[in-house]
């Protein structure tokens, strides 16, 4: 990406790129020098300048005839970062008041890997008692700090990865088929139940890039069975030593996550039983 493509894709119009980047090659200047250096008619040069000044990413010295400098670079990208952030909050703010979340039980097909870790990233921050995972190393890397950060907040988490063991504040078991599966697998699988209530499958590319297929659903019937499923995979993955504790810490029936109570209309106060220490 060249120095126009950036400022175009910050939000600046190509003249407003071009005419900003003249101007860091050699300031200060007119517009008139400014439209014969780029080749373009003086009204559409003048009328990039105002905007530009608007936008804080130019000074202008008064006089006759009037001449342009460019603010620095780093002020000029930390003024539209700050702007960008203010204007993303004012607009979370106003589509919240909009969004009214109800959950429907149907499979929605995500198709972008930016949808599908920004899916596993809000799951993962709404968890409030169990979570369980199948990872491969790349969404590993990616969400083991949303995953870190779930734990100290009292989320029992558990799942599998197909590395070395990582040090983590949750458990990880090595997959039993991790040879086999990391050299036969069609590509990199993203797998994540949260409290038995919604599910994430994704199948990423091999380096993680792309999607091939990613499915989510929050339909408690289905989540409680992936929770199930893949509860047994880990246990039956583990060192004998675990087993016992993650047989109560994460087996469907054992932890009673929230899915399994809503799921058969039991209390929604949270079970502490089976609790990973």
């Amino acid at each position: 990406m060249d120095a126009d493509e950036g400022l175009v894709a910050l939000g600046f119009t190509e003249v407003e790129a071009r005419v900003y980047c003249e101007l860091l090659k050699g300031a200060p200047a007119t517009g008139y020098r400014l439209a014969q250096a780029l080749g373009k008619a003086p009204p559409s040069i003048y009328q990039a300048l105002a905007s530009l000044e608007h936008k804080g990413a130019v000074l202008v010295e008064e006089g006759e005839p009037r001449a342009f400098r460019p603010v620095p670079p780093d002020e000029v990208v930390a003024a539209l970062q700050r702007g960008f952030e203010t204007r993303s909050r004012e607009a979370a703010n106003a589509l919240r008041k909009l969004h009214a979340p109800a959950q429907d039980d149907r499979i929605y097909h995500l198709k972008s890997t930016a949808q599908v870790m920004e899916r596993a990233r809000v799951m993962i921050a709404g968890a409030t008692e169990r979570l369980l995972f199948d990872l491969f190393p790349p969404p590993f890397g990616a969400l083991a700090p949303t995953l870190t950060e779930a734990s100290t907040r009292g989320v029992a988490i558990a799942g599998l990865v197909y590395d070395k063991t990582p040090k983590v504040p949750f458990d990880c078991v090595r997959s039993s088929d991790a040879d086999f599966v990391r050299e036969r697998w069609p590509g990199a699988q993203l797998t994540l139940v949260v409290d038995a209530r919604e599910f994430l499958v994704a199948l990423l590319t091999p380096d993680g890039t792309g999607v091939k297929q990613a499915i989510w659903s929050d339909s408690t019937y289905l989540s409680c069975l992936q929770h199930s499923g893949l509860s047994a995979e880990v246990r039956l993955s583990a060192p004998t030593p675990m087993r016992a504790r993650l047989s109560r810490a994460i087996s469907l029936i054992g932890s009673s996550p929230p899915g399994l109570r809503q799921l058969v209309g039991q209390s929604p106060t949270p079970s502490k039983r089976g609790a990973l220490p």
